[in-house]
């Protein structure tokens, strides 16, 4: 026991000393407790304008990030907004975990014509832009959400298959794993009790960053039409509205944008905090 909350306490210590790690979590924090808390924030209706006069306001009191072409506030949509993309990069990632988990499993642990077979998928994966190919799939499927949730889902699983696969190939011969499968134990329960938990870290970091991927993607594909559809307030939508009018209402396009970046870089410094903080090597390294 005491040894365990020594380890806690270590780990707490080499958290609060990487400054990347705590940057990220803040940022990450406060826009999960934006989304949540959306309907108490947000001043105005995201949805419906009070008045086709308030059109192209800029920021004001009533309006602190103006207004767009149809009079609806831009802070609520904003603020709204951060729901989307949060449910975009935890259900992309979500698919592509499993999918990516499940396949480097068996690959990394069956070897032979299995690993051949989701090996060689993986490699032809590879040989697609993601962003291409998840726009061929929208086409194919149709614009929306849910069809998005699908498309990224399909594309963003290769790199955690090679993540997985090339853990499970160092684990699967430790001594361990050679006791357990001595004394019976099933193949599924191998998997899941003694070689899942020593992927599991990198995996995280992958995610971590893998929802910042995602949130990027979707942006990109609803500034194209094929993501949330009207009057749904995603933050590509809103920057492809008000692209037209960058010059004479620039707020429409700067503050969602400034949104996505925030976003992505609070998701990519913390899976570098993580990273750093779940390496056993970089920490040997700070040791010496």
């Amino acid at each position: 026991m005491v040894r365990e909350i020594q380890k806690r306490a270590g780990w707490m210590l080499r958290f609060l000393d990487h400054p990347s790690a705590i940057i990220g979590t803040i940022l990450v924090s406060v826009l999960v407790l934006v989304a949540l808390l959306a309907p108490l924030m947000a001043p105005h209706d995201p949805y419906e304008a009070e008045s086709l006069r308030d059109a192209y306001q800029s920021p004001s009191q009533l309006f602190p990030f103006g207004t767009d072409g149809l009079g609806r506030c831009v802070l609520s949509r904003v603020i709204f907004g951060t729901r989307i993309s949060l449910t975009v990069g935890l259900v992309v990632q979500g698919i592509s975990l499993f999918l990516g988990i499940t396949l480097g499993l068996w690959a990394g642990y069956w070897e032979g014509w299995v690993d051949d077979i989701i090996s060689n998928a993986t490699n032809v994966m590879f040989g697609f832009p993601n962003l291409l190919f998840a726009l061929a799939i929208v086409s194919v499927l149709g614009p929306g959400l849910y069809n998005v949730f699908v498309a990224l889902g399909l594309v963003g699983w290769p790199i955690i298959v090679r993540l997985v696969r090339g853990q499970t190939l160092s684990i699967k011969h430790k001594g361990y794993v050679e006791a357990a499968r001595a004394s019976g134990c099933s193949h599924t329960f191998i998997l899941l009790r003694h070689i899942l938990p020593q992927c599991l870290p990198p995996v995280l970091v992958m995610a971590t960053m893998g929802i910042a991927g995602a949130i990027l993607a979707e942006a990109g594909l609803s500034f194209l039409g094929l993501g949330a559809q009207p009057p749904h307030p995603s933050w590509g939508s809103m920057i492809a509205r008000g692209r037209e009018y960058i010059w004479q209402a620039p707020w429409i396009t700067a503050f969602p944008g400034a949104a996505i970046f925030i976003t992505v870089l609070g998701f990519n410094l913390l899976g570098d905090g993580l990273r750093d903080l779940l390496d056993p090597r970089i920490q040997s390294e700070r040791i010496r």
